[in-house]
């Protein structure tokens, strides 16, 4: 009798953790669909995406680090990040290009992390390619032509700067990207989620 009770005990209290799980997984999925279409989302990308491009310019222009090719490339992918995020805070309300702005950003978060890996790899020498002063754009998108300022290449690859407590761009950069990335997809799926209710979107 005693050996049923606790067993019927233990039953109940892994029932209860698990509606406890349940209802905290429903309210970060809850919070997480509010915040895929709140402004504060948006404007926080947005405001993060300038302090990148702006951290870069000081290196550049202040601090004399020239760019190379691949940190350019970065940087065309934060100015594409800034722009669909802008697009996003204008449009959050509409559910379809609310959908695909969160899209790109998934997007532009893995090829950010993608050339900062090389970037990286590049630093540390366990990746070795060639590095030119091509950026490998068709010549209908000359932005380097449009932009000198901000997207000439100037230097080969090698090392990047200090940036703060020891850690350099390209280690920042893939801490920045993989947040992004978390964060960025984290948002989209409960976006995507169904709710009973009818959400603020308009079709």
């Amino acid at each position: 009798m005693t050996e049923f009770t606790n067993e019927r005990a233990k039953s109940r209290i892994i029932f209860a953790n698990q509606l406890l799980w349940n209802k905290m997984f429903k309210d970060i999925v809850k919070q997480l669909k509010s915040i895929s279409h709140s402004h504060w989302f948006w404007l926080m990308y947005i405001v993060g995406g300038i302090i990148m491009l702006a951290v870069a310019l000081y290196h550049q222009y202040v601090l004399n680090e020239q760019p190379c090719v691949l940190c350019i490339q970065v940087r065309l992918w934060v100015s594409l990040f800034v722009i669909v995020s802008f697009i996003g805070l204008l449009f959050r309300n509409i559910r379809v290009v609310n959908s695909i702005a969160h899209l790109s950003v998934i997007v532009i978060a893995i090829g950010l992390m993608e050339r900062s890996y090389q970037l990286l790899g590049t630093e540390r020498g366990f990746i070795l390619g060639a590095c030119n002063f091509d950026l490998g754009l068709p010549a209908w998108f000359a932005v380097e032509e449009w932009l000198p300022w901000m997207f000439r290449v100037e230097t080969t690859c090698g090392y990047s700067p200090v940036v703060a407590f020891g850690i350099t761009m390209a280690e920042a950069l893939i801490l920045l990207s993989a947040g992004m990335l978390l964060v960025s997809l984290s948002v989209a799926l409960a976006s995507f989620s169904r709710n009973h209710k009818q959400g603020p979107y308009k079709q």
